[in-house]
Formats: structure tokens, sequence, C-alpha cells
């Protein structure tokens, strides 16, 4: 029997693309206090009196884009890694699945794990940087669970591994048949975080957003600092890819209206960047291990929609790390060092 097992755990997706799946969906994942970090009362009444009014029809429709026959392509895809992540280690180190929100839950799996018999797990966010709205909440939510199911399963959680050299590495190997093509401009658009968030995961006080050039002064709150972690991964990206100071940028989507978020905005850029004679444009989403709606509709069509328009003349998008060999090689590294004390 064996006495440990792996965990990755990604986002999650609407069981369909029907108005009531994206609707349970939305409050399941925005009503989580560290995706919307107000007071439980003032989450509630933002939640359910407006978002919950008005956006589950506009994301049905996106879902519904990107809809393939097998499913959410999120949740397909994370399963296809699972699989081949499983093949490469063998049968001795089980691997399981998990969304933080939706199905397959965190709660069901951790009770298919111990009942499995494992006493030790290796808990894997597929997010390779840190935020309060990802990466942590996958592991205090697993942490819990794990306390209330299984209290005799130890759980390790991998940090984020925005810099790793081998995470860095697939990066670049998944994307150079794209970065062989004739380009103008390479664009890095990551997931959009109020500035607010940056503030918060900075236990000190004194340096995000109050330092001049916060993000490039070295700090101990660059281990929780969304933004620092994204230009981090860019700079060691450009490096092992030779991509020329000038001829790449970062910008960020996703937003929601109401308070400051990460800027540039990637859309802005979109609709900036013809006009600065960009016409060649490439585009990657390495806040995302997986491709899901926010990288398949939001880049991959209106975003390419709005780079066209503006004068763009062509428009590829990089595809995520996904399932292919060099992520579950990277993957796969990560697991053996865990697993290489009690094998030592």
């Amino acid at each position: 029997m064996p006495q440990r097992a792996v965990l990755l755990v990604n986002l999650g997706s609407p069981e369909s693309p029907s108005v009531p799946d994206v609707r349970r969906y939305l409050r399941e994942f925005l009503g989580d206090g560290r995706v919307l970090d107000l007071p439980a009362p003032l989450r509630w009444l933002l939640l359910e009196g407006i978002i919950l009014r008005t956006r589950p029809k506009r994301s049905a429709h996106a879902y519904a884009s990107v809809w393939t026959p097998e499913g959410s392509p999120l949740i397909r895809t994370s399963e296809a890694v699972r699989k081949k992540l499983a093949a490469a280690l063998g049968p001795d180190v089980p691997v399981h699945l998990a969304m933080r929100y939706g199905r397959p839950s965190i709660p069901d799996v951790l009770s298919q794990i111990a009942a499995s018999g494992a006493r030790e797990v290796l808990l894997f966010p597929q997010y390779a940087h840190y935020a309060m709205s990802s990466w942590e909440t996958v592991v205090v939510k697993a942490q819990q669970e794990a306390s209330r199911i299984a209290p005799h399963v130890r759980l390790t959680s991998v940090q984020p591994f925005y810099s790793d050299s081998d995470y860095i590495e697939a990066l670049v190997s998944v994307s150079e048949p794209w970065l062989k093509q004739p380009h103008d401009h390479v664009l890095f658009s990551y997931h959009g975080l109020p500035v607010r968030h940056l503030r918060k995961a900075d236990s000190s006080r004194a340096h995000c957003q109050v330092v001049a050039d916060c993000c490039q002064t070295c700090s101990p709150a660059h281990a929780t600092c969304y933004k620092a972690q994204c230009l981090a991964t860019t700079r060691a990206f450009a490096r092992r890819a030779g991509l020329a100071p000038t001829r790449h940028s970062v910008s960020f989507q996703s937003r929601l209206a109401g308070e400051p978020w990460l800027e540039p905005f990637t859309d802005r850029e979109l609709e900036r960047l013809p006009k600065a004679g960009v016409k060649r444009l490439l585009i990657l989403c390495p806040a995302f291990v997986t491709d899901c709606l926010e990288t398949l509709e939001e880049i991959g069509m209106a975003g390419r929609d709005t780079f066209l328009n503006a004068g763009g003349e062509t428009f590829e998008r990089i595809p995520c790390l996904n399932d292919q060999p060099p992520y579950i090689d990277f993957l796969a590294g990560r697991v053996r060092r865990w697993l290489a004390p009690a094998q030592a």
C-alpha cells in the first residue's frame, strides 16, 4: 500500500457553460474571502446584490466559446497532467487531482487519499506565483480539510516556483516554436490583482508600494509579492530565451472595476502596441500553467480582436505549459526531490 501520494490542485471550473452552473461556480469562487477580501457582510452584498445578477450570463457565453466535447478545457488538461505525471512516477506514488472551486473538490479527494492509506501527501498548487487569491487559498483550504478529514496525514506544500530554473526551462522549451517565428515583440500577460492585495501580503508594511521601485529592490517581502515574482519570471525567461529588453514587456489582465489594479492593463497594451510600431505580437500567460477561460477566450479571442483592430497584423498566443513533456518533467523532478529523503 503506497504510503505517499501527490495532490495537484488547480483553480476549477463550472460543471457546464450554463448560466446556473456558472452562477454556482462564481458564488463559490468569489465568495472566498481571499479572492474578494471584504468583510463577510459586504462581500455577500457585492456578490449577491451586484455580481451574480449580471456576470453569470456574460461568463457563461465566454465559457461556451471555449468548451470542448469533453467538457472544461482546464479540467480536461489538468486530468491529462495527472495521468502523465502518474505514469512518470510509477505505481508507488499515486497522483490525485482536485480543484479549489467546483469538482473534484479538495475534501472529496483528501477523503479518497486518506482511505487509500497514504500517510504523507505532497500538495502541489498549480500556481507558479504567490497570491493570497491563488496559491495561499489552495494551501489554507487543503490544510483545513486535511486537519478535519485526515489529521493523521502529513501535508507538505510546494512553494511558488516562479524562478525555479527547471520551470523557466520548461516555459522556454514550450515557447520555442513560437519564438522562432518572425515577431516584433513578446508580451507577458499575467493575471491581475488589486494593488491592495500586494500591500496586505507585505507583513512588514514597509516595502511594497512604499519603497521606490519596490519590486526591483531586494526584500524579504518578495517571498509573498505577486508582482515581484511575475517580474522575476519575466527576467529569467528573457535571459534564458535571449529576448532583447526593448522587445518584451509585462502587462496584467482580468481586472475588476472599483479600485486600483496592477498596471499596465493587457487590453490597453494590445491597443497601444500597434500604434507604437508593433505589428507582429507574441503573447504568453505565465501565471497560468493550464489553458483556461482567461487564456483561451480573454487573450486568444478578445485580445486578438483588440490587437488586430488596433492595427496589428499577426497575433500569436503561446499556449500554457499544459500537459507538454517539459512541464511533466518539471513536476516529476519536484516530486522526486520530495521523495529523495525517504529513499536515501
